[in-house]
C-alpha cells in the first residue's frame, strides 16, 4: 500500500513518511510483546527549528496505532494544530521524559521507552544488565543508568535524565522502572530496544538456574564484541530487519498508514 497515498493535504510527505514509521514501531513493539497497555511511549522528532515532536495518543492501544493518530507536541507540551484534534490526549509522564531528550539530544530522532517484565526485573537488580550474552554485549560499556524518582511528573526530574544518559549513550536503564533507548533513525531505535529486551530475557532465564552459575566472557572478549556492534556496516544490517519486520505491519494492518 503506497503510503502517501493517504497523506493529509496539511501534512508534508517527511512528516507523514516519519508518521507512518512511528506508528509502524507501535505496532511492531505490540508484536514483540513489549507493550504496557497505554502506559508506555514511543516518540519521533519532526525537522525543523520548533523542535516538535510525535507522540501517542493516550486512549490507544499500541498495535491498533496508526500515523493520523499521534499527537505532534512541542517541548513544553503543547498540542501543535490543537483545533484539528482537541479529543487527543498526551500522558504528563510521555511528556517529561521524551522532552528532556528531544531538546538536548539532537541525534536521536526516535526515543523508546518500555515498561517489559524482564526490563524492570533487570532494572530492579543490584547487578544491572550482565555482560553474559551476545546481546547485552551490544550495550557493554554504552548503558545508562537513572536512578528511581517515582512517576516521572516533575519537569526537574528532565535534567537528571539528560544528565544520566550523558552526550553519547543511546540506551539506558531506568531503576526499579524500565528501559529507554534512542535512534538516530526509527529503525536504529527498534534495534535497540528489541535486543536490549532480549538481553534482558536471557539474564533472567540464565539466573534462573542459580546466579552463580552464570558465565561471563573474558572482559577482553566483551571488549571485542561491544567494538564490533559499531561496524561500519552495522547500519545498513539494521534497515535491513526493519524493513523484513515492516512485513509484519503491511501483511497484517495496512491501516497504519492512515
Amino acid at each position: 500500500m503506497d503510503r502517501q497515498a493517504n497523506r493529509p493535504t496539511d501534512i508534508s510527505p517527511e512528516e507523514w513518511e516519519i508518521r507512518c514509521d512511528l506508528a509502524a514501531l507501535y505496532r511492531l513493539v505490540a508484536h514483540y510483546r513489549m507493550t504496557d497497555l497505554i502506559y508506555t511511549h514511543i516518540s519521533a522528532r519532526l525537522p525543523g527549528a520548533e523542535h516538535h515532536f510525535l507522540i501517542n495518543d493516550y486512549r490507544r492501544m499500541f498495535h491498533e496505532m496508526r500515523a493520523s493518530d499521534l499527537v505532534k507536541i512541542d517541548l513544553d507540551g503543547n498540542k501543535i494544530d490543537e483545533k484539528s484534534r482537541p479529543d487527543q490526549v498526551v500522558n504528563r509522564a510521555g511528556f517529561v521524559i521524551h522532552s528532556a531528550l528531544h531538546a538536548n539530544r539532537e541525534d536521536l530522532l526516535c526515543i523508546v521507552h518500555t515498561h517489559t517484565r524482564a526490563g524492570i526485573a533487570v532494572a530492579s537488580q543490584k547487578c544491572g544488565l550482565l555482560p553474559m550474552s551476545q546481546h547485552a554485549l551490544k550495550f557493554h560499556g554504552h548503558l545508562a543508568y537513572h536512578n528511581y524518582e517515582g512517576i516521572a511528573l516533575g519537569l526537574d526530574e528532565r535534567e537528571r535524565l539528560v544528565r544520566d544518559l550523558g552526550p553519547d549513550h543511546r540506551a539506558m536503564i531506568l531503576r526499579n522502572h524500565g528501559l529507554l533507548v534512542g535512534g538516530r533513525t526509527i529503525p536504529e531505535a527498534f534495534d535497540h530496544i528489541y535486543f536490549l529486551e532480549k538481553a534482558c530475557e536471557a539474564q533472567l532465564a540464565a539466573q534462573s538456574g542459580g546466579a552463580e552459575l552464570v558465565l561471563l566472557p573474558d572482559e577482553e572478549i566483551q571488549e571485542h564484541t561491544a567494538a564490533q556492534y559499531r561496524h561500519d556496516e552495522i547500519p545498513h544490517w539494521v534497515d535491513m530487519a526493519w524493513t523484513a519486520a515492516l512485513r509484519l505491519v503491511d501483511t497484517k494492518k495496512s491501516d497504519v498508514w492512515t
